[in-house]
């Protein structure tokens, strides 16, 4: 069964500084039918002027990831790291049992446009952790990369939870392929172009909610790039 959700049904949050589009309930916006999907709470599609961010704020117990599409995200917290996010980087933070953090677009001239997605941990109170690493484009294309996974498989980020996300680069008519086993879930993000699953089209910014698939096929209709999402 597959349920999409349309990119002009996500709710809209315009800060003038920010620009975002959020696939389930966040902040004001609420919606006791879109509290998440399995372990999957946030996908935030966010736009940050230049100069302008998030000031210093805090989470906790909560397994956060930024994927940057375009521009750059800078980003400090109180563990004491600090780094630029680019294109093709995939940061985690373990919120755990407190921090405070900071996400601001260092450019003076170019916007920033990144997903923010939290996933809930398997259990409340882990240490507070941080991980970032890149996956270049010629790993991402016309394959699903491993990007996070509870295991730290091939590379990937680690997750507190049993959840993998893999990242693709497709072009019109490529086709990539994943096994669900069974009982296992999948949500599918289109960051940009459009794609076929299992013969249903998704276009930019729209999302799937997925089960009782075995097999699902993703074919490339644009240049897309697409993250898919493997839960229990």
């Amino acid at each position: 069964m597959i349920t999409v959700l349309p990119a002009s049904e996500r709710f809209h949050t315009d800060a003038g500084w920010l620009d975002s589009r959020h696939t389930f309930s966040f902040a004001e916006h609420y919606d006791p039918e879109r509290l998440g999907f399995r372990a999957l709470r946030v996908i935030n599609d966010d736009r940050v002027e230049p100069g302008r961010g998030f000031g210093s704020h805090s989470h906790r117990d909560m397994e956060i990831i930024s994927y940057v599409l375009s521009g750059e995200l800078a980003h400090k917290d109180s563990m004491g790291n600090g780094s630029v996010i680019k294109p093709g980087d995939v940061q985690r933070m373990t919120a755990g049992t407190g921090v405070v953090h900071s996400e601001m677009n260092p450019s003076r001239a170019e916007p920033a446009h990144f997903l923010q997605i939290w996933i809930v941990p398997d259990r409340a109170g882990h240490r507070p952790g941080y991980e970032q690493k890149n996956f270049s484009e010629a790993e991402r294309r016309g394959r699903l990369r491993l990007v996070a996974s509870r295991d730290g498989g091939d590379g990937s980020v680690t997750l507190h939870q049993d959840a993998s996300v893999y990242a693709a680069l497709l072009a019109p008519g490529e086709r990539v392929a994943h096994e669900l086993r069974p009982g296992r879930h999948s949500w599918v993000q289109v960051a940009r172009g459009a794609i076929d699953v299992n013969g249903r089209t998704l276009r930019e910014g729209d999302g799937a909610a997925i089960s009782d698939e075995g097999r699902l096929e993703l074919t490339g209709k644009d240049s897309s790039e697409v993250l898919l999402f493997d839960l229990a």
